[in-house]
């Protein structure tokens, strides 16, 4: 059979075999899923349980805040009495913004966290704005004071009775961020099981401090809550860096929420 070259003749277009693309498949985005695999999104695996969960809020909440912010506290409330008055508001607010999440993790079962929510209420063009201040301003910075904490406490018994060199300090501290991120980007089990051993770590930490306290009170040293309101400030700017520093250690409570699609049961 002869093999025509060139270019084919008007008439010829009509004879070729032409498919026409349905709606779907000219509107649909691609979800990178078959259709023999029913259609399904690629999801995360749900690898975290009630226990993980728990400690993954413990873990968070109980971090650098808890062992930094008290001197910060009395130091600008002015009187014991009135350093204690924060920490129990400072704890209601909090118990009330753990409640509202848990009611938006459930309502909402979505990964993200804040961003999820305020894309689901207000659109993508706000949730971007939040996600884009979050990446380059919220967590890098807390990570940052997360890590100078770590970091001085770790050289504090080297250099006892002077200043601890910066260029350490900061050393360390950039160590035990790209640490944790590479664990966390890793492995989901892996650091998991890390924030087990940390969890366990700092509640033994302040269930030590709380033992040495009540012991002593208990020999007799309650000369502070003899007049617990005394030197009281009445300077509403104290007052705010007070409850600023109270809030901050109980940050961490809207954490179990960015990884909602991965836990099993996220009702419990």
């Amino acid at each position: 059979m002869p093999i025509k070259v060139g270019r084919p003749d008007p008439g010829e277009y009509s004879a070729m075999p032409t498919t026409a693309m349905t709606a779907s498949e000219t509107t649909e985005p691609l979800t990178g899923a078959s259709g023999e695999t029913g259609g399904e999104r690629v999801k995360l695996k749900k690898e975290l349980g009630l226990i993980e969960g728990v400690a993954i809020i413990i873990g968070i909440i109980i971090g650098s805040g808890i062992f930094v912010s008290p001197k910060g506290v009395l130091a600008t409330t002015g009187s014991v009495g009135m350093s204690l008055v924060v920490w129990v508001i400072c704890g209601m607010l909090s118990m009330v913004g753990a409640l509202c999440y848990a009611e938006l993790g459930t309502s909402i079962p979505k990964s993200g966290g804040d961003y999820a929510y305020i894309h689901e209420g207000f659109g993508s063009l706000p949730s971007f704005l939040f996600l884009w201040a979050a990446n380059l301003i919220f967590v890098p910075t807390t990570n940052a004071i997360m890590a100078l904490t770590f970091a001085k406490y770790v050289l504090q018994p080297f250099f006892p009775g002077c200043s601890m060199p910066d260029d350490a300090t900061r050393l360390i501290a950039a160590l035990a961020i790209c640490f944790l991120t590479f664990i966390n980007s890793w492995n989901v089990r892996i650091t998991t099981k890390l924030q087990d051993v940390f969890m366990v770590t700092k509640v033994s930490a302040l269930v030590i401090i709380i033992v040495a306290g009540m012991v002593h009170l208990g020999k007799g040293h309650t000369e502070n809550f003899d007049d617990p309101f005394k030197g009281t400030t009445t300077d509403p700017g104290q007052v705010a860096v007070s409850f600023y520093n109270g809030i901050y250690s109980y940050a961490g409570w809207n954490y179990l929420n960015f990884m909602t699609e991965e836990l099993k049961q996220p009702y419990k």
